[in-house]
Order: C-alpha cells, then structure tokens, then sequence
C-alpha cells in the first residue's frame, strides 16, 4: 500500500478527553504537563474542556460533551488533519452508554495513525518525547485509490 505524509507541526494539536471517573486524573495529569501543554492547541469534550481551562488558565478548544456528539466531533477533526495526536482517559471498568462512539474515536485515531494514549503512563512518554517539540511527519495509507473505487450496484 502506499503512504501519504501529513506533517505535524511545532505547534501540536491536542485532544485531551476522559470520562467522568477519570477527570480527576486527567486534570492531574495536565496540570503536571502544563507547561509543556501552553504552547499546543488543546481541544476537549464538555466538561473535561471547562474544568482544563480553569485550572490550566489557557484557551481550551470546548467540543461538544463525549455522549452528545464530542467523540465523534474530535473523531471529525482527525479525519480533516485537524488533530494530531488524542489523550483519552478512558474507563475500562465503568460502561459507558456512548460506547460506539468511543470505539469509532479509537479507531479514528488508528485510520488515521495519529498517537494515542489511553492511561497516564503512555501520555507521560508521549508528553515527554522529543518528538513533541519538533516537526513530524506521519505516514497514513494513501486511501486515494478506496475513495475513487469502482462500485457496481446490482439489480
């Protein structure tokens, strides 16, 4: 398959969600990171965008809450280039009643290979790569020849 190169920018764009039992950590997790997070573009679903910006004291992008329509927004803005990498604190313990659209986020970030991380640990080492703080390219299937197939209807 070929491969396309969609350049990442100095200047990240981040989409930070977490659901409710994992805020807290979340938020924790920012606050640590704040530095390293003022120079990037932060978006995040609902009330996790509001308490960020409150406690960050940076413009925080405010999508939509996860169950009403912010997973799939941040799932949108990978698909357009619009996000280059998702921080999602997720609760594999709790169910959820949005779950498609979590599972559909996921597997945007995986069409689109862009970083994910699940857990403190993994957004730490993400947070922290040298990677961040320098232009990336990432390779993503060249899905040119999938949008422009030959599709038969039969009657």
């Amino acid at each position: 398959m070929a491969y396309k190169k969609i350049a990442m920018d100095h200047d990240k764009r981040i989409a930070l969600v977490a659901h409710d039992n994992k805020k807290r950590d979340l938020i924790e997790w920012a606050e640590f990171n704040r530095v390293l997070l003022a120079h990037h573009k932060i978006f995040a679903t609902g009330t996790t965008g509001e308490l960020l910006e409150k406690k960050l004291g940076f413009k925080i992008t405010k999508l939509q809450s996860g169950p009403l329509g912010g997973d799939q927004q941040i799932g949108a803005k990978i698909a357009d280039s619009e996000v280059d990498f998702l921080i999602f604190f997720w609760d594999p313990l709790e169910p959820q009643p949005h779950d498609p659209d979590v599972k559909a986020l996921l597997r945007m970030a995986v069409v689109w290979n862009i970083p994910v991380a699940c857990n403190r640990s993994t957004a730490d080492f993400m947070i922290s790569s040298p990677l961040m703080d320098g232009d990336y390219d990432r390779l993503v299937p060249d899905y040119d020849g999938y949008r422009t197939r030959k599709i038969t209807i039969d009657k």
